[in-house]
């Protein structure tokens, strides 16, 4: 039977054999740093944030959502809660999203085009993000990680 792992201190060059005592919030938050950060650089480039990427894709997936649905549904995923109406606002204000008479809301022709070109950046991130991982040992980290979830809720 294996001793139990120490906890160690956070060590971002700590060596493979050494890795099992390193805190998942360190690494986790990590990536998420890495990860986002990537993401809201290159998405800046193209003049788009990442809550109004997020709202381009809930309402191209929606059906008739409306303001508050697409920001109910965007909760979780976003730093404020003011970050996804912020976030239509910019999109109505832009005319890449509009607003029929019962407030709901679908994308407009602009809308689609920006949508197309940022899934397209999107998609070349994560195979740059993703080199190197396979599709197996990604779902077995997130595995990982969502059991760690289960684990930590009371």
């Amino acid at each position: 039977m294996d001793s139990p792992v120490v906890p160690a201190t956070a060590d971002p060059a700590a060596a493979d054999d050494a890795l099992a005592a390193q805190p998942i919030g360190y690494w986790s938050g990590a990536v998420h740093k890495a990860v986002v950060n990537q993401l809201r650089d290159a998405m800046a480039a193209i003049d788009v944030t990442q809550p109004q990427w997020w709202t381009l894709t809930r309402v191209s997936s929606g059906d008739g959502l409306t303001r508050e649905d697409v920001a109910r549904q965007l909760t979780e995923v976003a730093d404020t809660p003011y970050d996804v109406p912020r976030a239509i606002n910019q999109l109505l204000h832009r005319q890449w999203i509009a607003a029929d008479d019962a407030g709901r809301l679908a994308l407009t022709d602009t809308g689609r085009t920006k949508q197309a070109e940022v899934r397209e950046l999107v998609t070349a991130l994560r195979t740059t993000i993703h080199e190197g991982i396979s599709d197996a040992d990604y779902v077995a980290a997130l595995k990982v990680m969502r059991r760690m979830i289960a684990n930590a809720q009371p």
